[in-house]
């Protein structure tokens, strides 16, 4: 099972109500149309975790960071998906923007107290461009990957999460704003292999 998010419009995504955070706006580029965010104070939440019970998953996301001359904003939480009743069960998309105006991943997990970053440091990659970003869980194991390509995995005990909401250009109670567009989000609860990720 499967739900893919196209952002083409603010009002619902994915046939989901959505509250809109300051002022995310819907525009073209030359992939299609794409929720772009100021990286300042917009944002979206999805009244949905389509994830809901899943032992298995991956999250996929396509978007283009853009460059920031925001001092506090080299943290970027991106994909927030959270138990409204539970702060411990969680799991987040980030990137980090470097010194010298690059950016690399940084994904997060938690389950009460089982805990897991995939930090990827090492791995900068160009701002301006379009990524596809994936995480993926199965079995005690938790990837991610750039554009196709694994860059880190860990070992983590993952419990589902149960209910949430999915917020979109910033972390959920509105702080780590994300600096530029994002125009698909793909969530699937089974492990998904690179080769059937969506293609930029």
């Amino acid at each position: 099972m499967a739900e893919v998010w196209n952002l083409d419009q603010l009002e619902k995504i994915g046939g989901h109500v959505t509250s809109k955070i300051g002022g995310p706006i819907v525009g073209t580029t030359e992939k299609g149309k794409a929720v772009f965010f100021d990286g300042i104070d917009d944002g979206l939440i999805v009244e949905s975790n389509p994830l809901f019970g899943a032992p298995a998953f991956t999250i996929e996301i396509i978007f283009k960071p853009e460059f920031t001359d925001n001092p506090n904003n080299t943290e970027q939480r991106f994909l927030h998906i959270q138990n409204m009743k539970n702060e411990n069960s969680r799991i987040l998309i980030e990137l980090r923007v470097t010194k010298d105006n690059r950016w690399f991943l940084d994904t997060f997990s938690k389950s009460d107290d089982a805990a897991l970053t995939l930090y990827a440091e090492k791995y900068p990659h160009a701002l301006g461009l379009w990524y596809h970003a994936a995480l993926v869980y199965e079995n005690g194991t938790l990837k991610h990957f750039v554009s196709g390509i694994e860059e880190m995995s860990g070992l983590v005990n993952y419990i589902p999460i149960e209910e949430g909401h999915t917020s979109l250009g910033m972390r959920i109670n509105h702080v780590s704003w994300f600096k530029g567009a994002i125009r698909t989000v793909k969530m699937s609860q089974s492990a998904i292999a690179p080769s059937e990720f969506l293609s930029l």
